[in-house]
């Protein structure tokens, strides 16, 4: 009897276990962010920094600049609220991702799930998620007190949601690089100061709280460049009006590409170290 080879079966086979691969991923790394959730809920004084940035920023730059800049707080208020939501949603996670999962290996933790029948990457991917609800615990606080200090809405429902979901996007993608480097260093204190600084160049590199034409040229163009400038003014654009599918979509491409490289990164720092 002679065996027939059948390059559709094998393939069928191939996607098959493919699909099963990612659908038990996905089911694990929910399940982790589930745990992440639950134990936030029992301590939530690991969302004080989601509910204090917004709060802080707002206060902080509208009530020492806005004057110097464009003559009046309100007008200030909207220059520099679409700013303020990307660079809040970026901090917000940085810093406290990094120290959960750092915290989670020192403790053992990890080398518990790793004796499940679990993918490697699905605790790195579990707590990533589970620090979500600190973005949206931001977006909801700063578009609350924004409202309160003068600050509206010109576009729409639809448009600020999208502004509100890039945002998160945007500082979700960002946070795998304080993962890689918790991954890296296992350390708290170098966690906080490393996650804490390397946005910075990031963040406030941008006209986020000044015309860019007030600036030295050399800052100028790293304005052009950096990733940041794209996703406020996407925000701009969809809170106040004006240009939006350019900026949104280099918003998109520049999260899709911090994902892949620093996400990929983590992951395989993780498999090594484990």
């Amino acid at each position: 009897m002679t065996s027939t080879y059948s390059p559709s079966a094998t393939t069928r086979r191939d996607t098959t276990d493919v699909r099963q691969r990612s659908w038990a991923l996905a089911r694990h790394s929910l399940a982790l962010a589930g745990r992440s959730l639950v134990k936030t809920r029992r301590n939530p004084g690991l969302l004080m920094d989601a509910l204090i940035l917004p709060i802080m920023f707002l206060l902080l730059f509208v009530y020492l600049f806005g004057g110097a800049v464009t003559g009046s707080t309100e007008e200030y208020l909207r220059y520099l609220f679409p700013g303020i939501l990307v660079l809040t949603t970026v901090l917000a996670g940085q810093v406290a991702t990094g120290l959960n999962i750092v915290i989670d290996m020192q403790k053992g933790v990890f080398d518990r799930f790793r004796s499940l029948p679990i993918s490697r990457s699905a605790p790195l991917i579990g707590s990533v998620l589970g620090d979500t609800l600190r973005y949206l615990i931001t977006v909801v606080v700063l578009f609350g007190f924004g409202f309160l200090l003068g600050f509206r809405i010109d576009t729409g429902l639809l448009p600020a949601l999208g502004a509100a979901a890039l945002a998160i996007g945007f500082g979700f993608s960002l946070s795998w690089l304080t993962v890689l480097v918790a991954v890296l260093l296992r350390s708290e204190t170098m966690v906080s100061t490393v996650g804490f600084l390397l946005p910075f160049p990031l963040v406030f590199g941008t006209s986020m709280v000044a015309p860019a034409e007030t600036m030295p040229g050399w800052l100028q163009a790293w304005i052009d460049v950096n990733p940041v400038s794209h996703a406020i003014e996407a925000s701009q654009g969809l809170l106040l009006g004006g240009p939006v599918a350019g900026p949104v979509s280099m918003t998109l491409l520049w999260s899709a590409i911090f994902l892949a490289v620093f996400g990929s990164l983590a992951v395989w720092a993780y498999r090594r170290r484990v």
